[in-house]
């Protein structure tokens, strides 16, 4: 009994130590894997209609599924990442080159501010009359500002090789999914027993919730608020489209933007324009974060806001840009296993229930 017990510990520490050196060997990639998974999840429904159609061959169904990840979401983000960071040199040169032949001349409604407007602008023009002042205002403010943005830009560049790498990990996914899956459930019957179909059938709810919620939710509005920024002459707005989709996962994130462009129109004198923008952006913009995530998230795969934003990030510190996407979703795999073996959702649901 005890040399039984004995190479059953000798077993399990084997085990440990394998899969610890699995992970530790596939530590450069788990962000593109993760992210992987969690697209092969959504999206295999999805598959296994394009797989019927083309009559069984896994092969070419998986290499349409990865294309069109790769032409839907990739490319433009390469081609973003690349004209911010053109865009942000060209931009700075374009100001220093303003600031060194004086032309930076404070707008007329900074002398109509009640109080402080005259002694504010007559600081501004004195500041701009001086090009040492001026020059010594732009070395401390507009350097740390460059090097923000070209991280930024990096980041994203960062995250495009990472999306490749996961496009290049789901074609594996999808063409090989059965095998895998069917490794994946015989283990966790062995591992867990009787609960192992439930649990299966809630992560890939919930997967298949949160993904849809936010990559439809911020494809959605970054799309109205491109429509909406060509209408009302925007520039940059490729760029802004592009902060729209990365700051829709955060609740109070596509305002700031939308607001930005129209607190640049209304300096631009065009008011008109400026209360467009404020509507489409009430209205439109963020009127989709209302309709349609609740109609894409499926049941159980909602999270509290604060989970919500220490996903997004958590998921950044921890994996970079598709971090944004991997955070909630894992924060919501074990928000939705908790309240299910829990019971939260009977107890809430007797509650109201009682309450009415």
């Amino acid at each position: 009994m005890e040399q039984r017990q004995g190479r059953n510990y000798t077993r399990i520490a084997i085990v440990v130590l394998l899969t610890l050196g699995c992970l530790y060997v596939l530590k450069p990639f788990l962000a593109a894997i993760l992210f992987a998974a969690c697209v092969v999840i959504s999206s295999w429904p999805l598959y296994l209609r394009l797989q019927d159609a083309m009559r069984g061959h896994r092969t070419l169904a998986a290499l349409t599924m990865t294309l069109s990840l790769t032409l839907l979401i990739i490319i433009p983000l390469s081609m973003v990442a690349y004209n911010l960071v053109d865009d942000v040199a060209r931009g700075f040169s374009e100001l220093r080159q303003a600031i060194e032949h004086r032309e930076l001349m404070p707008p007329a409604w900074v002398r109509e501010i009640p109080l402080i407007g005259e002694s504010i602008d007559t600081y501004l023009r004195e500041l701009v009359a001086s090009r040492e002042q001026m020059l010594a205002l732009a070395q401390r403010m507009l350097e740390p500002a460059r090097r923000y943005l070209v991280a930024g830009g990096l980041m994203l560049g960062t995250g495009v090789v990472q999306l490749s790498l996961a496009a290049f990990v789901s074609f594996f996914f999808y063409r090989d999914g059965k095998t895998l899956l069917d490794v994946v459930t015989v283990t966790m019957r062995r591992v867990m027993g009787e609960g192992a179909e439930s649990v299966s059938t809630t992560v890939s709810q919930t997967v298949r919730g949160v993904m849809y919620g936010l990559l439809g939710t911020a494809l959605a509005q970054a799309l109205v608020a491109a429509i909406g920024f060509t209408i009302a002459g925007v520039p940059a707005v490729p760029l802004l489209s592009v902060m729209i989709f990365i700051s829709s996962l955060i609740p109070v994130g596509p305002p700031i933007i939308w607001g930005g462009a129209a607190f640049w129109l209304f300096l631009q004198h065009e008011t008109g324009w400026a209360i467009f923008m404020v509507i489409w952006g009430t209205v439109l913009i963020s009127g989709v974060d209302n309709i349609v995530r609740p109609m894409l998230i499926s049941r159980g795969s909602s999270l509290p806001f604060l989970l919500t934003l220490l996903g997004v990030l958590g998921g950044v510190i921890a994996f970079g840009f598709v971090g944004m996407f991997i955070g909630p979703t894992l924060l919501a795999v074990g928000y939705s296993l908790m309240t299910e073996w829990t019971g939260t959702p009977d107890r809430v649901i007797r509650q109201d229930q009682s309450a009415r």
